[in-house]
């Protein structure tokens, strides 16, 4: 129960204690300016917004404290700890750098592995010449550690993956096609354990009484450090990020395909983690398969994710629906995502121009014949309010001068152009 209580309150420390509580602000404040964005967006394209800014953020700092908090008190189960000279923080420094580089660098597996490769470096440098050990970091802590993470970004992206999703087109064989972008990030405090020699003023210093089965992992080489070093537990703030784009799966179920693999991934390097106790041989495997294993997972997903069939599409049966604002007159009368517009005023619909002229126009409630994603054909009524039915339809086609050029990434650009085109 002491464990339990210690390590809680190292996660408690990093949310009020002042240099922490800044650095989670300044966290909160950066995924506030990004689901702006994402309001924003949802807006251009809806007419609505579906998730506000505040919501979109206070879900991702409250979930990644909720994380961050059960992912401390396993590590502390297990007995992961660092040396003082492990290096674990610049781990997340490595993690923030390779951000720019590409987005899913963020991601643990690939600055943990340059982390541990480092480190293995520095180790046989020792072992052949006087070099110091600048950084020595335990491998198999040091993965197992990126495996639970992995474990549990796996959950938050299967519960929270699809909030604030933006819905997008592509133009594949020829046809338009809709999906949804997902773009989310959690920030969690976690608490790491650091065998220190000597004295040391610091959160969570006070002595505890360890119970007789602790650690789970690596006993004897972790009671072996505690005999020499006293251990602070410290917090430390690390941003797991969820990017995925999907075109073949439904809006909900694309982060619940995205989160079985990433959980699965993150079991796999747990255990092979444990191959880190063999030797350098033991440690480099692992610290190959961090990266590369990431790698094939998310292969694995794309492949899944082309091998589909396409979702969102209209053809000659109909006008697809693919979002709908939740407060919409559309959405009070029964429309939802995936559905096929067949009829608009008792006329077959050919194209998205056919449903846009009836709005236009109309004075009255609309007749619509609708094809259910489960197939059922149903005849309903739209008001519509303010020329507004708040459907976001699939196009039959896309003029030339009318396409939006997202290469450079720019958002401002981006929206004030779709702004001028609306």
């Amino acid at each position: 129960m002491e464990l339990i209580l210690y390590t809680l309150r190292t996660v408690s420390y990093a949310i009020v204690e002042p240099m922490h509580l800044f650095m989670l602000v300044i966290l909160g404040v950066m995924f506030y300016l990004k689901n702006k964005k994402i309001s924003i967006m949802q807006r251009v394209t809806i007419g609505e917004t579906i998730n506000s800014p505040l919501e979109l953020t206070l879900s991702q700092i409250a979930l990644g404290i909720i994380a961050g908090a059960i992912i401390s008190l396993i590590l502390s189960y297990l007995g992961i700890i660092f040396n003082e000279n492990s290096g674990i923080e610049i781990m997340f420094m490595i993690s923030v750098f390779l951000l720019f580089i590409k987005k899913r660098y963020i991601c643990f597996s690939y600055s943990g592995a340059i982390l541990g490769a480092i480190s293995i470096l520095f180790s046989i440098l020792a072992t052949y010449t006087n070099m110091d050990t600048y950084i020595n970091i335990n491998i198999l802590a040091l993965m197992t550690f990126i495996g639970i993470m992995h474990i549990a970004e796996g959950f938050l992206v299967l519960f929270d993956g699809s909030r604030g999703a933006i819905p997008v087109f592509s133009n594949k064989n020829n046809k338009i096609i809709g999906g949804f972008a997902y773009n989310r990030y959690w920030a969690l405090p976690v608490a790491i354990f650091i065998a220190m020699s000597g004295n040391i003023s610091t959160v969570g210093t006070s002595t505890i009484a360890k119970p007789d089965w602790w650690p789970i992992i690596n006993k004897s080489e972790t009671l072996s450090i505690l005999s020499a070093a006293i251990i602070a537990s410290i917090p430390l703030y690390g941003v797991l990020a969820y990017n995925s784009v999907s075109f073949t799966k439904d809006k909900i179920k694309k982060p619940i395909y995205s989160g079985v693999g990433i959980i699965i991934y993150g079991v796999l390097l747990t255990m092979i983690a444990q191959l880190a106790r063999f030797g350098i041989v033991g440690q480099i495997v692992v610290v190959i398969f961090a990266p590369l294993g990431h790698e094939i997972m998310i292969r694995i997903q794309n492949k899944i994710e082309n091998k589909g069939d396409y979702l969102y599409v209209t053809d000659d049966s109909g006008v697809c629906v693919l979002e709908v604002a939740p407060s919409s007159p559309a959405y009070e009368s029964g429309v939802r995502r995936g559905d096929k517009i067949l009829e608009v005023n008792r006329n077959k619909v050919i194209s998205e121009v056919e449903i846009f002229q009836a709005v236009r126009e109309s004075f009255s409630e609309i007749p619509f014949r609708i094809k259910k994603i489960s197939g059922e054909i149903v005849d309903l009524s739209i008001m519509p309010k303010n020329k507004r039915i708040g459907m976001l339809l699939v196009p039959r086609m896309v003029k030339a001068e009318d396409a939006i050029s997202v290469e450079n990434e720019n958002f401002k650009e981006i929206l004030e152009e779709m702004k001028r085109k609306r």
